[in-house]
Formats: C-alpha cells, structure tokens, sequence
C-alpha cells in the first residue's frame, strides 16, 4: 500500500502530466499566432469556475496577495511562457525552463528556511540536463529576448509558488487556486487587449474542444492538483515534479506525430526520472546517528 505521502507525490504529479499536453493542444486544435489570447482563455475562465466551486471571494490581505500571486504564477509566467515559445526554437524555452526547480529550492531555502540538500542541489543539475536533451536540438538559435523571456518567466514563477507556500497558511487550494487564476486571467485580458489583435475568423468547433480542454483540464485541475501539493509538500518536490512535463510532451508526439525517439532524448529521459525519484524518495537517517534528537532527525530527513 503507497503511503500518504507518496499518494500526495503521485496526485501532484498528475499537474505536469496534464501541463505535457499543452503543446500538442496547442498546435493541434488552438488558433494559432494569438499567444496572448491562448493564454487568456486558459486563465480566466479557469479561474471563474473554480471560483463557482468554491463560492469564496478573497478577503483582508487577500486581496493584494491574490493579487501578486496571480501575475507571478499565471499572468507574468503565461505571457513570458509564450513570448519565449514564439522566439526560441528547437526546446530552448524548456531548457531554460528546467532551471526553475534549482531557483524554487534555493528561495524556498531563504525564504521558508527549508532545508536544501546536496542531493537536491545534483538532482536540479541532473533534471536541467535531461530536459537540455530531451528537447534541444542543434539547430535551435538563441534569441536574446526568448532567452530573457524563458528566464523571466521561470524566476517569476519561482518567486510566485514560494510565496504561495509562505501565504497558504488559513486558505484551501481551492480558493487559492481560483484567486490567482483570475487575477492572472484578468492580467493577460489586459494585455491582450492591449498588445495583439483579435483572430480574424471566428473559432471552430475544433477551437472551442481544445480551448475548454486546456483551461478546465490542463489548467484549472493542473493548477488545483499542482497549488495542494505546494501547501502540503516540501516546496521543492512539487518543483521537481514539473520536469515530467517534457517527457509527457515527448511521448505524445511519439505517438501521435510518428516522431521518432533517439538514443540522447532516452538518456534525456532516465536523466529527468533519476532527478525526480531521487528528491521524492525520503531520505534515510542512520540508526546510529539517531541520539537524543531522534524526532529532529526524522522530521530533517523527511524533508531534506
């Protein structure tokens, strides 16, 4: 039988396996060159019927929290995310990208005083390499701006799900999850307006399927499973599990697209599964180090 703790892992890791359908959404059934719309109409109408589920309007501090927290992990992060897609070519963006667990580890450290191992510190390395392999490709070029775009967007995300961990105390993932979702939806509905054009034709039958998969499946249950796991897990875990999002990529268009799998994305792949298996796994204390500060020690291996 799993343990409670490895069931909260797999639920979590449910959010990047739903996260690694987006780009084959995206280019299969979305309207294409509206990267700003796409991100619009993934956010906000996940966040107003998640806030039809939970019926709860922010209140006191909430509201600037919600706020900040809103344009950190939705608003700033969706419209960078595709800012960097559009302008790096061959994967770079999910190179860059697959910083994020070192970066939520190292401000988790400062800011939550979580504790960040050696064992963490090489898993990010490892995980940073297996998605460079998984997706880059000898052809893909190094725009400055996509390159600032993928590492803006990685560090505003960082910075947003280590403080929705140091805010999240009082508030269910439910709520939380419906307050950001708004206001980061509401964010990018201004930009859009703002910056790119409506689509010249109107949406397809095709469209809509895949718009309402996106934000109900791929964004609204993502972002719920994704949001529990960061209040009730050390932060760097649910981190880490966002690397599976590329291999999920990656099987899907080995299945789908008849791509076809090369022998540096397979070792792209166990390099990623390593890194993550390794930061999920407990740590184990010897028995012999296991003084008078027993319960100190478990509660430090269980998080390390």
């Amino acid at each position: 039988m799993l343990s409670k703790r490895m069931s909260l892992v797999l639920v979590t890791a449910a959010a990047p396996v739903m996260w690694g359908t987006t780009y084959y959404t995206s280019t299969t059934f979305l309207i294409g060159g509206h990267p700003l719309l796409t991100a619009t109409l993934r956010a906000l109408p996940a966040g107003v019927v998640l806030l039809g589920v939970s019926r709860q309007l922010p209140h006191g501090a909430w509201w600037w929290k919600s706020a900040v927290l809103g344009i950190l992990n939705i608003g700033v992060f969706f419209a960078l995310l595709f800012v960097a897609a559009e302008r790096l070519p061959g994967g770079v963006a999910a190179v860059v990208g697959g910083i994020q667990p070192l970066l939520i580890a190292v401000l988790a450290s400062g800011v939550l005083s979580e504790r960040v191992g050696s064992r963490v510190l090489v898993a990010g390395a490892g995980g940073f390499a297996g998605v460079a392999l998984i997706v880059l490709r000898s052809q893909a070029g190094l725009d400055p701006i996509g390159v600032a775009a993928a590492i803006g967007g990685a560090v505003s995300m960082a910075i947003g799900v280590v403080l929705t961990k140091k805010w999240s105390d009082g508030q269910s993932p439910l709520v939380t999850t419906a307050w950001q979702l708004l206001a980061g939806g509401l964010f990018l509905a201004l930009l859009t307006t703002v910056l790119e054009p409506l689509p010249a034709l109107a949406p397809s039958l095709s469209n809509i399927a895949g718009y309402t998969y996106l934000s109900l499946v791929g964004t609204a249950l993502a972002y719920l499973l994704w949001f529990r796991g960061i209040k009730l897990l050390p932060t760097h875990i649910p981190a880490f599990l966002g690397l599976l999002s590329p291999i999920v990529a990656l099987t899907i268009g080995l299945a789908a697209a008849n791509e076809t799998l090369t022998w540096i994305q397979g070792a792209g792949v166990a390099l990623v599964f390593a890194s993550v298996t390794t930061v999920v796994s407990p740590s184990r204390c010897s028995p012999t180090k296991l003084g008078k500060k027993r319960l100190w020690h478990r509660q430090f291996c269980r998080c390390r």
